[in-house]
């Protein structure tokens, strides 16, 4: 009775497979605007393995495509700058250029990412589209936009990355944080 439980263990965090990934951009794919922009939010969120608050408070002078980088304020408004992948940059033009000014209105003011009435995309609305494109995916599993940040996570130590760049690439202050991958 006086003696308490032991603690346990957290759970390790959910990844998706490769191939579900693959099924998800491609599940984007479209030649509307906001499939654009579906596609590059994707794209951004696993290339780079931001947080989803990090994604929809980005402005369009914390893209430099050029440079092939995003500037970052994560928690505690720290900031990092984290590299694009060739076909990251590629997507986000893409977008940038065609997709964004069909969705631009007076009121969208310097936000990368747009909802369909021109306001800057929330949390909660990348969720809603991120719960549709999984389905239509054939998804199975419940995801979240945490679970693109932990499958960049895991697949970039499954490649041999170093955790050391992984935990600067994620933000995380700590190293120990960046263990449970």
């Amino acid at each position: 009775e006086n003696v308490r439980s032991p603690r346990t263990g957290q759970p390790l965090p959910k990844a998706l497979a490769v191939e579900e990934i693959e099924s998800l951009m491609d599940a984007a794919e479209g030649d509307t605007s906001r499939a654009w922009r579906d596609r590059a939010m994707l794209e951004l969120l696993y290339a780079t393995g931001m947080r989803v608050s990090e994604l929809t408070s980005l402005d369009l002078a914390d893209v430099d495509l050029a440079q092939g980088f995003v500037r970052c304020f994560g928690k505690g408004s720290k900031e990092r700058l984290v590299p694009l992948h060739q076909q990251a940059v590629e997507v986000l033009r893409a977008y940038l250029t065609q997709g964004r000014s069909e969705l631009l209105t007076a009121k969208s003011g310097n936000a990368v990412f747009l909802n369909r009435r021109g306001n800057r995309l929330t949390r909660q609305g990348f969720w809603l589209i991120l719960r549709a494109l999984s389905s239509q995916a054939g998804i199975q599993s419940k995801i979240s936009p945490h679970t693109l940040r932990h499958s960049f996570a895991t697949h970039m130590l499954d490649g041999g990355a170093d955790l050391r760049i992984v935990q600067e690439l994620l933000g995380h202050s700590s190293p120990a944080t960046t263990q449970i991958y």
